[in-house]
């Protein structure tokens, strides 16, 4: 056995390693298998989306996925009233000086990755299938 055997990721993979071949037994104890973690950390693996999800929402956040782009002018029509950058964020100044900054709130629109991910199709549209240059909406 040298040190390198003894990293921790061999160390981690060792502690977390399940040998199924081999039925545990009161009296081999080294063939029982490892405890599981209690049930906070299993809520850890649902995405906090997917946790308090605003259920009136679904429907529409399910249509806004299923919009296929099929035309041009749709596209075009999608770009241009989905911003690319928060209309909201704004640098407060009085007299040449900054006085507070107001960050983007696009993150508190519950149906922001949903519109989002329309216009990158819209503009994906746009650029692969009509070949069109999409610098103006960027």
């Amino acid at each position: 056995m040298s040190v390198s055997d003894r990293t921790s990721s061999n160390l981690v993979l060792e502690s977390w390693t399940y040998n199924s071949s081999q039925p545990a037994s009161p009296q081999n104890p080294s063939t029982q298998q490892p405890s599981r973690p209690s049930t906070p950390f299993r809520k850890l693996a649902i995405p906090f989306r997917e946790r308090f999800a605003i259920a009136p929402l679904k429907p529409l956040r399910q249509w806004l996925d299923n919009v296929k782009v099929s035309t041009p002018n749709q596209a075009h029509t999608i770009c241009k009233r989905i911003p690319s950058q928060c209309p909201f964020e704004r640098d407060v100044t009085l007299f040449g000086r900054t006085l507070f900054h107001i960050p983007p709130l696009c993150k508190l629109n519950p149906l922001y990755d949903e519109l989002v991910g329309l216009r990158f199709r819209a503009l994906c549209y746009l650029a692969d299938e009509c070949g069109e240059d999409i610098s103006q909406y960027c």
